[in-house]
């Protein structure tokens, strides 16, 4: 069994130190007549062009309320594109970041895919180019390829199989009963959580969330001799010492679910804080307790909330549904390869009866 960085030239896998965290940016604030008013005005712009609204569970809590009232959806990456493949609408409106905006084209090419802006990317995909990602899977060609949904189309189209993190676990212990090797990209906190749960033998990209990586195992052992009683809910994407402190690991859908079922009258929550609006909902007699992003030495460049998920916004869902110009295209050749590796991972989940709806991310 080995696990291993990448090894490619430093220019090439040290992407995401060059990329530019945006700050969070500052919408105006809108008074409750002016919001409900915005509101009025997409739901009206929604019926006109038979568009469908779907978010993610780390946006803004009004672009999430806004989904459900218009008969959209708020759910996880892979749970948004699948969604459209069972909408009669001509367009849809991805509220979350770049990738999954892909996805949703990908598997719908026949709609029309808006973003509020397509400027929301995201670290894990921004710090996997396509090029040297496809130069280091050449590099090893004897082994699988298993990438995240958080990656682009073209690295999509480099992968064997395209997971997210509820089925992660699975599809590696199948690969791995077959004497498989594994390419993992581009998470390697979540690719070392899998490594470690299924033995397999894993070449791991060095990647990281920006929002995950800041969560501080030392901070949440201070907060939990603090609130002895809660139960810590942890995403996978974060570092082994978070993860080794947790209750439950698991994927945004599972980690809402655990809210809702388990006895515990406190929650520390190590995850995107724009998933609190979804839990509250569920379980508005829950307290929720951010887990800590900052301490001693700490630089926070999210302070748990993604600064590309913070680009949506009413205003722009507004303006792009006016202008049309935050469409997604991506070349035909490249959907063409990129979407049989997701129709993998659907057909093997299908096949095992694992993770219908609001179960998979």
């Amino acid at each position: 069994m080995t696990t291993a960085a990448i090894d490619t030239p430093d220019l090439e896998t040290r992407a995401r130190d060059r990329m530019q965290v945006p700050k969070q940016p500052e919408w105006p604030a809108l008074g409750d007549a002016e919001k409900t008013a915005l509101k009025d005005r997409i739901k009206q712009l929604l019926r006109e062009q038979n568009a469908m609204l779907v978010a993610h569970y780390y946006v803004d809590g009004d672009l999430q309320a806004l989904a459900e009232e218009t008969g959209g959806y708020v759910a996880d990456s892979l749970e948004m594109a699948r969604f459209g493949t069972e909408s009669d609408a001509d367009t849809l409106v991805v509220c979350g970041v770049r990738f999954m905006g892909e996805t949703a084209k990908i598997l719908n090419p026949e709609k029309r895919v808006l973003m509020p802006t397509l400027a929301a990317t995201c670290s894990l995909d921004e710090g996997c180019p396509a090029g040297a990602f496809s130069a280091f899977c050449d590099a090893h060609p004897d082994h699988t390829v298993v990438v995240y949904a958080n990656t682009s189309a073209e690295v999509k189209a480099r992968s064997d199989w395209v997971v997210t993190s509820s089925i992660a676990l699975p599809i590696v212990e199948y690969l791995h009963a077959k004497g498989e090797k594994i390419i993992w990209a581009p998470d390697k906190h979540l690719g070392h959580y899998v490594q470690r749960m299924t033995g397999a033998d894993m070449l791991l990209w060095d990647g990281a969330c920006v929002v995950h990586e800041e969560f501080k195992g030392f901070a949440l052992d201070r907060v939990r001799r603090l609130h002895p009683d809660a139960a810590v809910l942890v995403h996978p994407e974060s570092p082994d010492e978070v993860v080794d402190q947790a209750d439950v690991v698991g994927s945004t859908t599972q980690l809402i679910k655990a809210v809702q079922s388990m006895p515990n009258q406190e929650f520390i929550v190590a995850t995107d804080a724009g998933i609190f609006w979804k839990m509250h909902q569920l379980a508005p007699e829950k307290t929720l307790i951010a887990a800590p992003t900052a301490g001693e030495g700490a630089t926070c460049e999210s302070c748990a909330h993604c600064p590309w998920m913070a680009m949506n916004a009413l205003q722009n869902l507004e303006q792009v549904l006016r202008s049309h110009d935050q469409e997604i295209h991506i070349d035909e050749a490249i959907r063409q390869r990129a979407v049989v590796p997701i129709q993998r991972m659907l057909d093997f989940a299908r096949e095992r009866g694992i993770g219908a709806r609001r179960d998979s991310d």
